[in-house]
C-alpha cells in the first residue's frame, strides 16, 4: 500500500471521526452511553463508506510447495513391438505407478510419441512412424519453465522428422533414455533408403537411386533385383566388405505404359541373416503422357515470379516458364495456361494471341498494374483509376464449389497490395478468398475464378503472394500446404473440363506408412456447399474381391476418409451420396512396406549421447532399479517452496458491506429504542 493511499485513509478516519461527535456530542450536548455508542457506530459507518470510495489494495501471499515433474515418454511405435519389448515396456510402467516413494517426490506425468504425442500412459504399440523430435518440441512448450527430468523410453530409432540427438537446443532438460531392444550387431544387409521421382513421362526413362547398407565383418556378394509383376526388369551383383559397408546404386527404368507402375526391389539374403523385412522395398511410379506447361508473362521483376515458378513446380507434372510478353508470342503454342502478372501496354499482343488460341488465363494484378490499358484489353471486368493503393487481407469463401479448397489459416496471412476501389465484374464469378480490410470482410473478391465461351480464367486482386507462401511455411514447416493450394487452382485452370457436383481428390499410390486418406466435396443444384449430405465410399480389393464401405466425416469445407490401416494392395472404388444418382470412381494402390520392420537394434549411440548432452544417464530396460534410485537421490530434483502474490481491492472485501448494513441497523434500532426518532 502507497503512502498516498495511506494518508487516504487517516484523513477519511479523521473526517469520520469529526462528523460522528458532531452529530452525537457537540450537537446533542450530551456525553451518556447511548450517545457514545452511537458514535462509534456512525463512525463506523461513514469510515466504511469512504474506505470503499478510496478503494485501497492489500497484498495477500499464499506460499505452496512444488513438487517436480517427471515425465515418462513412452515410445508407442511398432517398432517396439517388433523388437518384442513391449511386455517389458509395460512391465516398467506399472512398476513406475505403483513407486510410493518415486511418487511423492515427483508429479509423474505420462506421455507416448510415435507419429503424434499425446498425454497419456495407454500403449499399444501400433503408430506407423516414430518422431522423437516432435516430442521435445511438445514437451519444451509445457515444461519450459519448470523442473521436469525426462525418463524416454525408446529403442531410439527415428523413422522421420528433425532428428531428435539435437533435441536438448530446444529442450533444457535432463533426459534420461531407457534403452529397449537388442544391443547386439547381427550381419544384416538392407536397403537404406529408395530414391525415385513420383511422376514420369511416357516412352522415357525415369532414374532409380538405391542405397544399401552392410553390418558384418566378412566379405559377402548378393544380388539386386529389381521387379514389376512377374519381369525382372534389373539385376546387379553388390558385394559388401567391413572397409565398404554401404553401395549407391544408379539405374534408369523405362515408362511404357501410362498409369501407375509398380516395381519391388530385393537384396536376396545371405546366410545367416536375421532381419530379411529390410531387405525389400516397394515403390511406385506414375506415368503419365502429357506435362502441363504455365507460362509466366511479366514486364516486371518481382518475388512472386519466383513464388509462384517454385509452387507450380513442386508437382512434377507441371512446368512453369517466365516470360517477357514479346517473348511469349514467339512460344504461345507450348502452354496450356497463361499467367499475367501486372499487365501494363506491353500486353497488348498477349491478349490478342491468347484470345486467338482460346488459352485459360490466370491474372494477377497489383500497384504496378496499368489498369487503363488491362480495362481495354478485356471486357470482363473493370476497376475504377485512383492511383491510390490498399492493402486487402484474405477471407476464405466456404462456399466455393468448383474445387476442393482446404483453409489455410488465410485470415492470418500478410495482406495483399492493389488499387484501391471495387472491382466490377460483367460476368458471373465464383470467389474463393474476399477481401478484408482492419478485420471488416467486404463483399469483394480477392481472388475468384470464372469461365466464359469455354474458357476458364482467374483473377488475384493484389501482389505479394510470396508472403503467403512464407507465411505458409512458418506455419506449418512445409510449402506443401501453400503449393497444394496453388496446384488445384492451376489445375483447374488449366482444363476445361465440365463443372461437377460432386469432387473427389486422391493419390493414386500411398507408401504403406503414409496416411490413407480421400477428401470430396458435394454441391446442391445451386452449386452451394451441402453440409448435410450423406457420403460413402464403397472399396474394392482388387486381390481379394472383398468390398468395404466406410462414410465420409466432414471437416470444415469437405468431407473426408481416412483409409489408413488397409493392407498392401490395388483398390477400385466409387464414392456416392445418399438419395443421389451421383457417384465417383477411381483407383488407388497402397505399397506394402512398415518402415518400423527395419530396425534390428537399438540405437544405442545416439540415446548416449542425447543423455551426455542433456546432463542426464542412460540406462537398459533391465536397469530401473538403478534409474529410480538415482532420480531419488538427484539434488537437482527438490521440492520447492513457491510463494504467490495476489493484489486484493477492498471492495472485493464482502465483510465490509455486512459490517455497514449491521452499523447503520444498531444505530436505527438504538435510536429507536430511545425514542431519538
Amino acid at each position: 500500500m502507497n503512502t498516498e493511499t495511506i494518508l487516504f485513509i487517516i484523513l477519511a478516519g479523521i473526517i469520520a471521526l469529526s462528523l460522528a461527535l458532531f452529530q452525537y456530542v457537540y450537537k446533542s450536548k450530551k456525553r451518556t452511553k447511548v450517545n457514545m455508542l452511537l458514535t462509534f457506530l456512525r463512525f463506523v459507518t461513514i469510515f466504511s463508506v469512504l474506505l470503499l470510495l478510496i478503494n485501497p489494495k492489500f497484498d495477500k501471499i499464499t506460499y505452496f510447495n512444488e513438487k517436480p515433474n517427471l515425465v515418462i515418454a513412452v515410445d508407442n511405435s511398432e517398432s517396439v513391438a517388433y523388437l518384442k519389448q513391449n511386455s517389458r515396456v509395460k512391465q516398467l510402467i506399472a512398476e513406475l505407478e505403483s513407486n510410493k516413494p518415486l511418487n511423492e517426490r515427483f508429479n509423474l506425468e505420462y506421455y507416448t510419441f510415435g507419429k503424434v504425442v499425446k498425454a497419456s500412459d495407454s500403449l499399444s504399440f501400433d503408430e506407423k512412424q516414430s518422431n522423437p523430435a516432435l516430442l521435445f518440441d511438445k514437451l519444451s512448450q509445457v515444461y519450459g519453465s519448470s523442473t521436469a527430468p525426462t525418463v524416454l523410453i525408446t529403442d531410439g530409432n527415428q523413422t522421420y522428422g528433425n532428428d531428435y540427438e539435437y533435441a536438448t537446443n530446444r529442450f533444457k532438460q535432463p533426459i534420461f533414455p531407457v534403452i529397449l531392444g537388442d544391443t547386439i550387431q547381427y550381419i544384416d544387409i538392407k536397403i537404406q533408403q529408395l530414391n525415385v521421382n513420383k511422376y514420369a513421362y511416357l516412352k522415357n526413362q525415369f532414374p532409380v537411386e538405391l542405397i544399401a547398407v552392410y553390418t558384418g565383418d566378412s566379405n559377402v556378394t548378393t544380388q539386386l533385383i529389381i521387379t514389376s509383376g512377374s519381369s525382372t526388369v534389373f539385376s546387379q551383383n553388390i558385394s559388401f566388405s567391413k572397409n565398404n559397408s554401404s553401395q549407391i546404386v544408379n539405374i534408369t527404368l523405362p515408362a511404357n505404359r501410362v498409369g501407375v507402375s509398380s516395381y519391388r526391389a530385393e537384396i536376396i539374403p545371405i546366410e545367416n541373416e536375421k532381419n530379411t523385412v529390410n531387405n525389400i522395398k516397394n515403390f511406385a511410379v506414375e506415368v503419365i503422357d502429357q506435362k502441363t506447361s504455365v507460362a509466366i508473362v511479366s514486364d516486371i521483376i518481382h518475388p512472386d515470379l519466383g513464388a509462384l515458378k517454385k509452387s507450380i513446380e513442386s508437382n512434377e507434372q507441371r512446368q512453369a516458364t517466365i516470360l517477357k510478353p514479346n517473348d511469349y508470342i514467339s512460344q504461345s503454342n507450348d502452354f496450356q495456361l497463361v499467367i499475367l502478372y501486372q499487365p501494363n501496354n506491353n500486353f497488348r499482343l498477349v491478349f490478342d494471341e491468347i484470345d486467338k488460341l482460346k488459352l485459360n488465363t490466370f491474372t494477377i494484378v497489383g500497384s504496378q498494374t496499368n489498369w487503363s490499358a488491362l480495362n481495354g484489353f478485356q471486357s470482363h471486368y473493370t476497376q475504377s483509376i485512383t492511383n491510390q493503393t490498399e492493402e486487402f487481407q484474405p477471407t476464405l469463401n466456404p462456399n466455393y464449389s468448383t474445387f476442393i479448397i482446404d483453409n489455410l489459416n488465410f485470415s492470418e496471412f500478410p495482406p495483399l497490395k492493389s488499387e484501391f476501389g471495387e472491382t466490377k465484374f460483367s460476368v458471373p464469378t465464383e470467389i474463393i478468398l474476399y477481401k478484408t480490410i482492419n478485420g471488416t470482410q467486404l463483399k469483394e473478391a480477392l481472388l475468384s475464378t470464372f469461365e466464359t465461351n469455354g474458357r476458364r480464367e482467374g483473377i488475384l486482386i493484389g501482389e505479394g503472394i510470396w508472403r503467403w507462401r512464407s507465411q505458409s511455411y512458418l506455419d506449418n514447416q512445409s510449402f506443401t500446404n501453400f503449393d497444394d493450394f496453388m496446384g488445384k487452382l492451376v489445375q483447374y485452370l488449366s482444363s476445361n473440363q465440365q463443372k461437377t457436383r460432386l469432387n473427389v481428390t486422391y493419390e493414386s499410390f500411398y507408401n504403406g506408412n503414409d496416411d490413407v486418406k480421400i477428401s470430396a466435396q458435394y454441391f446442391n443444384k445451386n452449386y452451394e456447399f451441402d453440409a448435410t449430405a450423406t457420403l460413402n465410399i464403397t472399396l474394392k480389393n482388387k486381390g481379394t474381391e472383398a468390398t468395404r464401405t466406410f462414410p465420409f466425416i466432414l471437416k470444415n469445407t469437405n468431407y473426408e476418409v481416412d483409409l489408413s490401416g488397409l493392407p498392401a494392395g490395388d483398390y477400385s472404388f466409387t464414392v456416392s451420396v445418399a438419395n443421389e444418382n451421383i457417384s465417383k470412381s477411381g483407383e488407388i494402390k497402397i505399397l506394402d512396406y512398415n518402415v518400423e520392420q527395419q530396425f534390428l537394434n537399438a540405437n544405442v549411440t545416439k540415446l548416449q549421447t542425447l543423455a551426455t548432452n542433456s546432463q542426464g544417464t542412460s540406462y537398459f530396460i533391465g536397469d530401473t532399479k538403478t534409474l529410480v534410485d538415482s532420480l531419488m537421490n538427484d539434488n537437482r530434483f527438490v521440492t520447492i517452496q513457491k510463494s504467490s502474490k495476489n493484489v486484493v481491492p477492498l471492495i472485493d472485501w464482502k465483510f465490509l458491506l455486512a459490517i455497514i448494513a449491521l452499523s447503520l441497523s444498531a444505530e436505527w434500532f438504538i435510536r429507536k429504542y430511545n425514542g431519538l426518532i
